[in-house]
């Protein structure tokens, strides 16, 4: 027995007592996220010409939409028929993009032989190629009975049959430019997810007032189309504030770090609050401008943060910070 009179065994039972209070009061390594550190889920691998569609289809639905209200209301000729081109220019080039992304036509006319309603990519297709035909054969319609009026047959006697097509055309278009939103929303990336009931908003939103900017650049300065281009940046502002106040932790955190949140931050700016002031100041050739830039920008700031999210192991983790 040592000369202290304490128990060897003793000794060494305090002594692995405080190695464990040491051990529990210094920092631990994080442990990493995912499986060995690796993404939990796969990155969207979509190209340049996704976000680009996802713009031109929904400038184009809304732009059927215009048209549709412009109709409704016996408005201007003149609006209905550069909206409804506008909206056909946006559906024959919508296709297009798809097949560019996907590589081969076949690709894009085997999404048509099955209707899948809970889908979205298939519902989208499909309300693409609806949209289109209608959308075309309002055209046709319109372009014809305006020929006739000028060999004196009365425009209006085609009201009823244009009012019909640009309805359907108008109902289809709202769809497509919405349903990217949720197309987004519906995947498992983390930041598409955290937003998959304002992403719809947003987008359609988005397009009206593209619609309507475009519309304004091709020299139409109509009271109604202003508003409509006061309104889309006035709910634009409220959306980013909501986007930039309202997070979700990691979730969202490539919404807000990183060269995606930039870009989303500048395109939020140009058709929200930079967009209004202008509106405001009277300046709405410039106004027009910034938000359509913002609205294209904007679609490629989102699939940007698609690929930042789905890369980031913690983000797909409920309880991660």
């Amino acid at each position: 027995m040592p000369l202290s009179g304490k128990d060897p065994r003793e000794e060494r039972l305090d002594q692995l007592k405080q190695a464990a209070r040491a051990a529990e009061s210094a920092p631990r390594p994080q442990a990493p996220a995912g499986y060995y550190g690796r993404p939990i889920v796969k990155p969207p691998v979509w190209t340049w010409e996704i976000p680009l569609y996802f713009f031109v289809g929904g400038t184009a639905g809304m732009s059927a939409v215009i048209a549709l209200a412009c109709v409704a209301t016996h408005g201007n000729l003149e609006l209905v028929r550069a909206a409804l081109w506008l909206a056909l220019g946006g559906a024959l080039l919508s296709p297009l993009l798809l097949v560019l992304d996907l590589g081969r036509p076949a690709r894009f006319l085997n999404m048509l032989r099955v209707l899948k309603l809970r889908s979205p990519m298939s519902v989208g297709v499909w309300t693409l190629v609806l949209f289109s035909t209608f959308t075309l054969a309002a055209v046709l319609v319109f372009e014809g009975f305006r020929s006739a009026s000028d060999l004196g047959v009365s425009f209006h006697t085609a009201s009823d049959l244009l009012f019909g097509l640009t309805l359907l055309a108008g109902a289809t278009g709202a769809l497509l430019a919405a349903y990217t939103g949720v197309l987004l929303g519906m995947t498992a990336v983390p930041a598409w997810h955290a937003h998959r009931y304002t992403l719809p908003l947003h987008f359609g939103i988005a397009g009206l007032g593209a619609a309507a900017a475009l519309l304004e650049l091709m020299g139409f300065r109509l009271h109604a189309l202003d508003a409509l281009g006061a309104g889309a940046a006035a709910l634009e502002t409220v959306i980013g504030a909501w986007i930039e106040l309202y997070r979700h932790g990691a979730a969202d955190r490539a919404l807000h770090r990183g060269t995606a949140a930039t870009l989303l931050r500048t395109a939020g700016v140009l058709s929200g609050p930079v967009a209004l002031a202008l509106r405001l100041g009277g300046l709405v050739p410039a106004a027009a401008a910034s938000f359509v830039l913002g609205a294209l920008l904007s679609r490629y700031g989102w699939v940007m943060a698609g690929r930042a999210s789905a890369g980031d192991p913690r983000a797909a983790l409920p309880d991660a910070a």
